[in-house]
């Protein structure tokens, strides 16, 4: 593919680069928060940011701008910012990686969007299990106050800022906005009903805004080389700049990539992964983490963008690029994933909290070869029930392996239970009513 200039992972490949404030510095960290405080009016930034076509990197893929643009006007209280560093997406690993190499990025990028949105008090949610992302936020911000660039009066200018981090229970429902925002709280991370939604009964019922850590990492580039320098890389108008994908699974060099969208899939997994680990060849692709729709080879030339890969069926979630070779079983693969929702659940919408049982016992009984004649009509039905039916987009993820693996690889399943056919007594086949 033709050469490109990576943006957020640029500064992790200078030589001797440790992430400090210092060396962030030195490669022209904070010029952005210099050159708007106090300088540029605030409803300029968000215009900005709009125009350069910034959309979400957590997952939804919303433009970010806008989403800044539905906190209520003229508001005269608290207004909050919180960062989603909970990143609990299987096969999903950017937001750690910006976090422990490169914490001062990030945190440029909520002080700009914080100014941008008239916010004085923001948050870092930041996954349980990211001990070391947190110490090295804590510590990067402690550098940053003790330079005057988080705090009161910030750089001179009537602008202040306070950021904290707050480490959560490792709970994957909590990168769920609203239960982000439930757990920062101190209650049970139980995702709200919406409406009314954040941007007006936020943070403490509050106007907030909630942003993915890669999202604002984003921010002082835009604002330092313009909205139309961004708006050009990718593929404009709808899915613009790069994005970081973690490619893992059965390839040859897994790990962080941060490419032009638009990037094939070929191009991703055969250019920048180095390819198949083996001599097997492809199966099975997941473009955006767990919760996105499987893809086979047949979709290798998909570009990697918010619009390609919804027209293909599945879609670009969380970045999470999991790559499967042949040999692979496609009902085992979706009952690990199965068993994982089944495990995060939060319990709180009954199509989610006794469907996934359900989904995890009839699954396990397909590969364990004791499959019954009934249980894919049971998968499908089941699923149908989910879908579209829970308070959050929860219910929906589960389902996507379950009804893709259906929909590519049926005869694999069909075939375990025609093991199973063979193999045990024939009343033991017949469909028993309420028994999943």
């Amino acid at each position: 593919m033709p050469p490109f200039e990576k943006i957020l992972l640029k500064n992790m490949e200078t030589p001797g680069y440790t992430g400090s404030l210092a060396d962030y510095e030195r490669g022209g960290g904070y010029q952005a928060l210099r050159k708007v405080l106090g300088k540029i009016p605030p409803a300029e930034i968000t215009e900005t940011v709009k125009k350069s076509g910034l959309r979400g990197r957590g997952g939804a893929g919303f433009p970010t701008g806008v989403k800044w643009g539905f906190l209520p006007k003229d508001y005269q209280g608290p207004k909050y910012l919180c960062c989603n560093a909970d990143e609990s997406e299987p096969g999903t690993f950017k937001d750690r990686q910006l976090i422990e190499r490169d914490p001062h990025q990030m945190i440029e990028g909520m002080l700009l969007a914080c100014y941008a949105i008239g916010v004085e008090t923001a948050y870092i949610y930041i996954r349980g299990e990211f001990v070391l992302g947190a110490q090295i936020l804590e510590r990067a911000l402690a550098e940053a106050r003790m330079a005057g660039y988080v705090g009161q009066n910030i750089l001179g200018a009537r602008t202040s800022i306070n950021i904290w981090v707050h480490r959560g229970a490792g709970a994957y429902i909590c990168g769920e906005e609203t239960a982000l925002l439930e757990s920062l709280e101190g209650k049970r991370g139980l995702p709200r009903v919406k409406p009314p939604f954040p941007a007006t009964h936020g943070l403490y019922n509050k106007p907030t805004v909630v942003n993915n850590v890669e999202t604002l990492a984003n921010l002082p580039h835009i604002i330092n080389r313009g909205a139309e320098w961004f708006a050009a890389i990718g593929s404009p108008p709808k899915s613009s700049g790069t994005r970081i994908f973690c490619v893992s699974g059965h390839v040859k060099r897994p790990g962080n990539f941060e490419v032009p969208m638009g990037t094939t899939l070929r191009e991703l997994i055969f250019e920048h992964a180095g390819g198949m680990r083996s001599d097997k060849p492809l199966k099975a692709i997941i473009p955006g983490g767990a919760s996105a729709p499987f893809f086979t080879p047949e979709h290798l030339g998909v570009k990697l963008d918010f619009e390609s890969v919804a027209q293909a069926g599945s879609m670009l979630g969380s970045g999470g690029v999991t790559v499967m070779e042949e040999g692979t079983n496609m009902v085992w693969a979706a009952l690990r994933l199965m068993e994982f929702f089944y495990h995060e659940s939060c319990g709180k919408c009954t199509p989610c909290r006794e469907g996934s049982s359900w989904l995890v016992q009839t699954m396990r009984r397909i590969v364990d070869g004791r499959g019954r004649n009934s249980d894919l009509e049971t998968l499908v039905e089941l699923c149908q029930n989910i879908a579209g039916r829970t308070v959050c987009a929860f219910g929906d993820a589960e389902v996507a392996p379950i009804m893709s693996t259906l929909k590519y690889w049926r005869h694999e399943y069909e075939e375990l239970i025609q093991q199973a056919a063979m193999s045990a007594p024939a009343e033991l086949m017949m469909p028993v009513m309420g028994k999943h």
